[in-house]
């Protein structure tokens, strides 16, 4: 094996979201969200779940923590869940619920392990929904109060922050798709919903620094190399189109400053937008999302292979990117391509030269092979993934990207959304009836990469 070895002082980490793991809706004055509603309406959740439980990460957090020493991270990313310190989304602050992450950030803090705090990851106050959700300017200025009361408590500790996780997945999923909460089906309103989102990441980037001016703060989104299926001029209009609803949509603005007009224009000719003019966007508006950060996070998984119907047969343009075979998906079906994630990290140096990167969620569901057992649980296929995409990131900083950490997704098998607890994602697999945690061999795999800030690859 050649060790290729990471940078000093790289951020080595782990991710999790409030809603998937805390469980306890209840507790200590926790309002209630768009996804304990989404998860209660019959025929939203594919194993008919919910997240009243997931990994009671709210009460077995110290548990959680030995498991995050037992790894040697030195980050870790966890979300804040709005509706328990708001629990109307708005007004009063709920003291008991900001208790929870005081004693959590104090902990890791104590272990060395720094935190990173993502304001929002999905789980928006129902109350707010009923005015309007995303697709209300209110909601935008709703989150810089919540921000503030949140950086006001752990600014003083908190040296990383986030605002918002995956904007897309927020508008499109949830408000064009109608597969994740609120579950609507309104493309128009789902632009509406990701411009506010992104305003209030713009105005959040400035309430999180008048309480932590020494903080780092960034956005995190899930972005997808796009690939042409063959040469054709059709197939890379095809990429171009969803490269530039994907990935550009969210980056232009954060960091240019304005929409892609190609991608507006592809708006209008589907119908979404009456004209290329954006009539939810005021004045001012695009100065403010384009707020100077000093991170951007990616969220990669996979990436994109597009074939356009419209390839004339007198073309013949071979199609070279084909479909992968089964072994090489992952159980959510997503193609295992580590070289997407070198690829997108360069384009993002080039295009957009964030200040710093960091992968702030990168893993594979995978469900254990029959009769996995033993004190650590056999997991190749995930061990695999790891260290392919780890090489690819270490190759993209070897070529100049100043990437700055990676962060596993995730710790802990948990409530994964649409899919419930069908998919497994965890270092350590959760049987969620005992709440037992038991390590996966991938777990170990990551600690001996950490402890060594250097990954082993075949010469």
């Amino acid at each position: 094996m050649t060790k290729r070895a990471f940078p000093p002082g790289f951020l080595w980490g782990v991710a999790t979201s409030a809603f998937q793991i805390e469980g306890a809706p209840d507790a200590d004055g926790r309002g209630e969200s768009i996804w304990d509603r989404f998860a209660a309406t019959p025929g939203r959740i594919a194993d008919g779940s919910d997240a009243r439980v997931a990994c009671d990460h709210y009460r077995r957090w110290r548990e959680d923590l030995a498991l995050l020493r037992e790894l040697g991270v030195n980050a870790y990313r966890f979300s804040v869940a709005w509706p328990r310190v708001l629990p109307r989304g708005r007004g009063a602050v709920n003291g008991r619920g900001l208790d929870f992450y005081d004693r959590l950030v104090d902990a890791l803090l104590e272990a060395g392990i720094a935190p990173l705090a993502t304001l929002y990851h999905w789980d928006l106050p129902q109350p707010l929904q009923d005015e309007g959700g995303w697709g209300s300017r209110a909601t935008a200025e709703a989150f810089v109060a919540y921000a503030e009361a949140v950086g006001m408590r752990l600014g003083d500790r908190v040296r990383r922050w986030a605002t918002h996780n995956e904007p897309w997945c927020i508008a499109t999923l949830g408000h064009e798709q109608g597969e994740h909460a609120p579950g609507l089906r309104d493309p128009a309103l789902a632009l509406r919903a990701a411009h506010h989102v992104l305003l209030s990441h713009g105005w959040a980037v400035a309430a999180l620094r008048r309480h932590a001016p020494a903080a780092e703060v960034g956005i995190v989104l899930n972005l997808v190399p796009a690939y042409p299926a063959s040469p054709s001029e059709a197939d890379r209009d095809a990429a171009r189109a969803f490269d530039g609803f994907f990935n550009r949509w969210y980056l232009d603005p954060v960091f240019h400053g304005v929409y892609p007009a190609d991608a507006v224009a592809d708006r209008v000719a589907r119908g979404h937008l009456r004209g290329p003019e954006l009539p939810f966007v005021h004045d001012g508006d695009l100065a403010a999302i384009a707020a100077p950060t000093d991170f951007l996070g990616v969220n990669y998984y996979t990436r994109a292979i597009l074939r356009s119907d419209a390839i004339p047969e007198a073309e013949n343009a071979p199609r070279t990117l084909r479909a992968p075979p089964p072994e090489g998906l992952t159980d959510m079906g997503w193609e295992v391509f580590p070289a997407g994630l070198h690829d997108l990290l360069l384009r993002l140096q080039r295009d957009y030269a964030p200040a710093s990167l960091l992968v702030a969620e990168n893993g594979a569901a995978y469900e254990d092979p029959p009769g996995a057992a033993g004190p650590i649980l056999e997991d190749p296929r995930r061990v695999a993934y790891l260290r392919a995409h780890l090489a690819a990131a270490h190759r993209a900083i070897a070529e100049g990207v100043p990437l700055a950490g990676y962060f596993h997704w995730s710790l802990l098998d948990n409530f994964e959304w649409g899919h419930g607890y069908t998919k497994r994602f965890g270092l350590y697999r959760v049987d969620f009836a005992t709440q037992a945690r038991v390590p996966r061999a991938s777990a170990r795999f990551y600690r001996d990469v950490i402890a060594a800030n250097a990954i082993a690859l075949e010469p």
